[in-house]
């Protein structure tokens, strides 16, 4: 029999497992936050991530991931943008910018046009094996 318990993966206490990976304390510091850059927020929406972060004490990381997660609109928000994974480049959605999301499938498609080409040669080499083979059996006969 195994224990419900778990390390918080923000502080390392111990607590009861729950769908977030963290304890209760946690969950509710991470809550003040949030309502903290909501408040924020509503009173100055023209103001930048880092501003945002500098007044109310909360990571840029923590702002990044309540917009990411849907909990922190950034629409009536002109200002607020956040880094690219790939380039950092200031984005306003999604995890990669544009370019970066161009590039990723150019490469993609050139790796399977490569992997295509491969077996093509691949093929093409057991078929010519092949032949020759047959060719030297009938000559035996």
């Amino acid at each position: 029999m195994s224990l419900n318990v778990d390390n918080c993966q923000r502080c390392g206490k111990i607590y009861v497992k729950n769908n977030y990976g963290l304890c209760g304390n946690c969950i509710k510091e991470i809550d003040l936050q949030y309502e903290k850059c909501l408040k924020y927020l509503r009173e100055h929406r023209t103001c930048f991530i880092h501003e945002l972060s500098e007044a109310t004490d909360v990571s840029i990381k923590q702002i990044t991931k309540f917009i990411k997660e849907g909990r922190i609109s950034i629409k009536n928000n002109p200002n607020i943008s956040y880094s690219c994974e790939i380039c950092h480049e200031p984005i306003r959605e999604h995890n990669i910018c544009d370019s970066c999301r161009q590039r990723i499938s150019k490469d993609a498609s050139n790796m399977h046009e490569d992997e295509q080409r491969k077996q093509t040669l691949l093929d093409d080499k057991n078929r010519v094996s092949f032949n020759i083979k047959d060719r030297l059996q009938d000559r035996h006969r």
